[in-house]
């Protein structure tokens, strides 16, 4: 089993708030929950939001006028920009927090000097300009090498953050240096931190969650009960598994919180984007009428194709992989698709 380490409440005591450089790019959701767990310890926080609306609204209300509008921020926590390469000169850390499809439009503008700073993805997707993880995009697209990248992983719902709610976050970091220092930056009395130094493991669960929770969405709107849910998500661990091991080896356990606790909370949870589109799905909507009926980017539809396409190249046997696959991206019956599922699940 992989090590891993907890801050535990012992050991993270109330204290001063830090004089550490953190920014944030992205202002939806998950974005925002971000902001607020590095609030709770940093002076400062940077926060590269969208447009200059979003921008303006923030500063008006204190609050994200569209994402967790419950979170209230204190604007002297705050320094919003629009501009990228102003947060990225001004901080040591930066957390990249956009939706996989819109990560590399935002950093194409990215022209500062960057080499000796610390990216954190809190992205669960495939990026499709190169059709590969974030990790490989910053290494090869940007020359950011592993001991500069840090991974976080789940399970943590951003609503839940914003009501804060005790929540766990996994970092994963090549460099224990790095690893304690975001420790210390992201830990509160309602965010408690593991670490790992499986950041491709990390961020490839992260995708492959969201596809598997698309499906027991799919299954919800079909009318398959618990029973079967609890069988479908078994079944998706192991298939987990399978990929990760197909794709990068590593002393890593599946059962621990990053993986397949953050599979059950994104296949289960009402605050799951993926699960609602699956579920859109499953009731008798199209693909393209479930996603455009929803507010938020559903990582899983876009990783469903490359995830699918890797898995045949490597000739690996993910049947709820193809299931989804062929709904999504086939065209094929859903019904029909989880009715010859069953009988491949065990």
């Amino acid at each position: 089993m992989a090590k891993k380490k907890i801050i535990s409440e012992s050991s993270n005591p109330k204290k001063n708030k830090k004089d550490i450089s953190v920014g944030v790019v992205g202002s939806g959701s998950f974005a925002t929950a971000i902001v607020k767990m590095l609030v709770e310890n940093c002076k400062v926080v940077h926060w590269c939001v969208r447009n200059e609306f979003v921008k303006g609204a923030i500063e008006l209300r204190g609050h994200n006028p569209t994402y967790l509008t419950a979170a209230h921020f204190n604007l002297k926590s705050l320094k919003l920009t629009t501009d990228i390469n102003e947060l990225v000169t001004a901080c040591d850390v930066i957390v990249l927090a956009t939706p996989s499809i819109y990560l590399s439009d935002t950093l194409d503008k990215m022209t500062c000097e960057y080499s000796d700073k610390i990216f954190i993805s809190a992205i669960k997707g495939i990026i499709p300009k190169v059709n590969d993880v974030v990790a490989h995009y910053l290494r090869d697209e940007f020359k950011i090498g592993f001991r500069n990248q840090a991974v976080i992983a789940g399970p943590c719902h951003a609503e839940e953050v914003a009501m804060e709610r005790l929540s766990y976050l996994t970092i994963a970091a090549v460099e224990d240096e790095t690893a304690e220092k975001l420790e210390g930056i992201f830990s509160s009395d309602f965010i408690k931190v593991h670490t790992s130094k499986d950041i491709l493991g990390n961020e490839y669960s992260a995708i492959l969650k969201n596809i598997f929770a698309i499906g027991a969405g799919i299954a919800s709107g079909l009318g398959y009960g618990d029973n079967f849910t609890a069988v479908f998500v078994s079944n998706a661990i192991r298939e987990m598994e399978t990929f990760l091991e197909a794709i990068y080896e590593a002393p890593r356990d599946v059962n621990e919180s990053a993986y397949l606790g953050d599979l059950l909370v994104t296949a289960y949870s009402l605050f799951s984007r993926n699960r609602n589109l699956g579920n859109l799905i499953g009731k008798g909507y199209t693909v393209k009428s479930a996603i455009q009926s929803m507010n938020m980017v559903a990582e899983g539809y876009y990783a469903a194709d490359s995830i699918y396409k890797t898995a045949k190249q490597k000739n690996l046997k993910l049947p709820i992989i193809d299931t989804v696959y062929a709904i999504l991206y086939e065209g094929k019956n859903a019904e029909k698709q989880f009715k010859k599922l069953t009988a491949k699940l065990n």
